[in-house]
């Protein structure tokens, strides 16, 4: 029997039913029924048992004997042959469901009224068919019976001798008379539980809890240069933690190797659109959650290409730590952090929304030959510039990994890690996240909840994602939506993929709102309460800190604001003063220009979309408010030339 011919287009049941493994059949060798046994116990793994996989043990034994136990091309065969019953599962199903509906259809056509006559409701209201009420039914039943016995074959006539053309449904309105319908009832609102003090007092036990098993929730941004690995090595340690079971594996791996890219297979776990994977490039925020020993952490794996930097912001601004990507390679690191890398950029932008805690990760050192030298001058280059841009070395943390391999995301055990383990006895990129200290938290401010996606629940209302920069929102809460003044009422809450029934500052969460109309919620609005509702501004002063620039900022200078999930046009209206860095003094008043590096006051006006048209005002508020809702990034042409912070609103 041939195993090594082309069997994707052929039915392999009728192929094996002759001689597979049957008593007539090849007799298989002990080593035979070694590598069957293993062979099957894997696939089992992977596919789950019968009542999961739809395949029984004879038709996976069949497949592993056709491909003379190919584990991976048994899968994907099975995979394959998943698709295709499901498939044709969904074809029956939907020619059953064609069947019924013409049966229905022909059954009401062929009813008949009685011919003791028909008297016209004067108030009735007509239903679709297939939906009768009881007495409804049983006025059809009655009907038919007695024209069947009378001999009739046509509606029945009322006594003014006309027909009711609703029994004859001649124009496919599906129309019926009714005699009892129930009122439509809305789905009741749901009830907050806890007034606000108690639901603070609730909150604040659980953030202080340091019990052995609670875990404190934080959120952590993967940034860094185009190509560092940022989604392989996320992906790979999703699977290590056991957030990616192996069917989803094989399934990333059969897929990406048909589209020859089977190096993205980990990647795939997070890029999940089709041209994200058609590109081999993260372009949105993928949002995941693992679990370590002491922390709960949400995952914003953000894009590192540059012409996706206003998603990477987005993220960032969502974030309470980073995780900062580079690639060891001779050459790549260099790229990034060179002028116009992305790395530098990624670093400067997530210290100014606020992220003070950030771990390196140096991947692709395997590709180096674990050269400890390597590891040492890139740490060495980054340690000068985090001190540079404001971060504090008591708060970065660096750690050697092998992403593709494995390696030292969360042990080093495996013979891959033999060459780093000789030189490098440090924790692991999981121990490191383990340590991550969330920031406090500010529980007692108003609800401040940007949003950054919007998307339609899977059963009613509307869902919105966002991180909740200030205050606490429950179930039944009624929340307004600014710009705007319509409010709406949460109807359920998601935290890490779990439902709760009360979200507090700093949670990364999914709210579903009802009692709105879609059209009213947009990426960018901020929820709040309805007595407290955000500031809506035009123009504000702010104090910024120039970066390194090219050309220098004038007055009137056209500039793109970016604020959380929003960016607009705005105009640089005044220069107010340039201030001392270290101690905030004024320097000089009314400069003329700003150069890199330089710290000054400013005044910002919005602009309209188009020229001529009127500012649209934005929600935010000064940075003495809420800090989270009082930092801003500007950018020019593509670059980010500015970061700051809200000091007043002018109007």
């Amino acid at each position: 029997m041939s195993r090594h011919r082309l069997v994707r287009n052929i039915n392999i049941q009728d192929e094996l039913d002759d001689d597979a493994l049957s008593e007539e059949g090849d007799i298989m060798t002990d080593e035979q029924l070694a590598q069957m046994e293993s062979g099957y116990e894997h696939i089992r793994a992977v596919l789950g048992d019968e009542a999961v996989s739809g395949l029984d043990d004879g038709f996976i034994k069949d497949t592993l004997w056709q491909f003379y136990f190919d584990i991976e091309k048994s899968l994907s065969w099975l995979h394959d042959e998943q698709e295709r019953r499901a498939a044709a599962k969904e074809r029956k199903a939907a020619k059953e469901r064609e069947k019924a509906h013409k049966a229905i259809t022909q059954r009401k056509a062929s009813q008949t009224p009685s011919t003791s006559g028909f008297n016209t409701p004067t108030s009735r209201t007509m239903t679709p068919v297939g939906t009768p009420t009881k007495a409804s039914s049983r006025r059809a039943d009655s009907g038919a019976q007695s024209s069947k016995r009378s001999g009739a074959n046509t509606p029945a006539k009322a006594n003014s001798g006309r027909v009711d053309p609703r029994l004859l449904d001649l124009t496919a309105l599906n129309l019926q008379p009714r005699e009892e319908e129930s009122p439509r009832v809305d789905e009741p609102l749901p009830r907050m539980a806890m007034e606000r003090e108690k639901l603070i007092l609730a909150a604040r036990e659980v953030l202080e809890a340091s019990g052995k098993n609670v875990k404190r929730g934080v959120s952590l941004v993967v940034i860094g240069h185009v190509d560092a690995g940022k989604s392989t090595l996320m992906g790979r340690l999703l699977y290590e933690l056991g957030r990616v079971d192996e069917k989803s594996r094989h399934a990333n791996e059969r897929e990406s190797s048909r589209a020859g890219k089977s190096s993205f297979s980990w990647a795939w776990e997070l890029d999940g659109t089709a041209e994200e994977r058609e590109r081999g490039i993260t372009m949105d925020i993928a949002m995941q959650s693992l679990s370590t020993t002491h922390r709960q952490i949400t995952i914003l794996d953000a894009p590192g290409h540059k012409d996706f930097i206003p998603n990477m912001i987005s993220g960032a601004s969502q974030a309470d730590c980073a995780l900062l990507v580079v690639d060891a390679t001779t050459g790549e690191f260099e790229a990034g952090f060179n002028r116009g890398g992305q790395t530098r950029e990624h670093v400067v932008l997530v210290r100014s929304l606020g992220v003070s805690q950030v771990i390196v990760a140096v991947n692709k050192l395997d590709q180096v030959n674990w050269e400890q030298s390597r590891y040492d001058e890139i740490c060495e280059q980054l340690k000068t510039f985090f001190g540079q841009s404001g971060f504090h070395s008591s708060k970065t943390s660096f750690v050697p990994v092998g992403a593709m391999l494995g390696v030292n995301l969360v042990e080093r055990k495996a013979p891959e890690s033999s060459l780093l383990s000789k030189w490098y006895k440090g924790p692991t990129l999981v121990d490191l996240l383990d340590n991550l200290e969330p920031p406090v938290r500010d529980i007692i401010s108003p609800l401040r909840l940007p949003i950054s996606n919007v998307f339609r629940g899977q059963s009613s209302g509307i869902g919105i994602t966002g991180r909740i920069c200030g205050g606490i929102v429950q179930v039944g809460e009624r929340v307004r939506v600014i710009p705007g003044d319509e409010s709406a009422v949460v109807k359920s809450i998601e935290v890490d993929e779990r439902s709760v029934t009360w979200a507090v500052a700093g949670s990364n969460t999914t709210l579903y709102l009802t009692a709105i109309d879609h059209i009213h919620v947009n990426i960018g609005s901020v929820l709040c309460p309805p007595t407290d509702p955000v500031l809506l501004a035009t123009s504000f002063t702010a104090r910024i800190i120039v970066f390194d620039i090219q050309l220098p900022i004038i007055t009137g200078a056209s500039i793109e604001l970016f604020h959380h999930s929003r960016d607009v046009p705005a105009t640089i209206s005044k220069l107010v003063a340039t201030l001392d860095r270290g101690v905030g003094s004024v320097t000089k008043k009314s400069p003329r220009v700003l150069t890199k590096g330089t710290s000054a006051e400013i005044e910002i006006t919005l602009r309209g979309d188009t020229p001529g048209a009127v500012a649209r005002p934005i929600p935010i508020e000064p940075f003495s408010v809420n800090k989270e809702m009082g930092r801003i990034l500007l950018r020019r042409g593509g670059e980010t030339i500015a970061a700051g912070i809200v000091l007043e609103i002018r109007q």
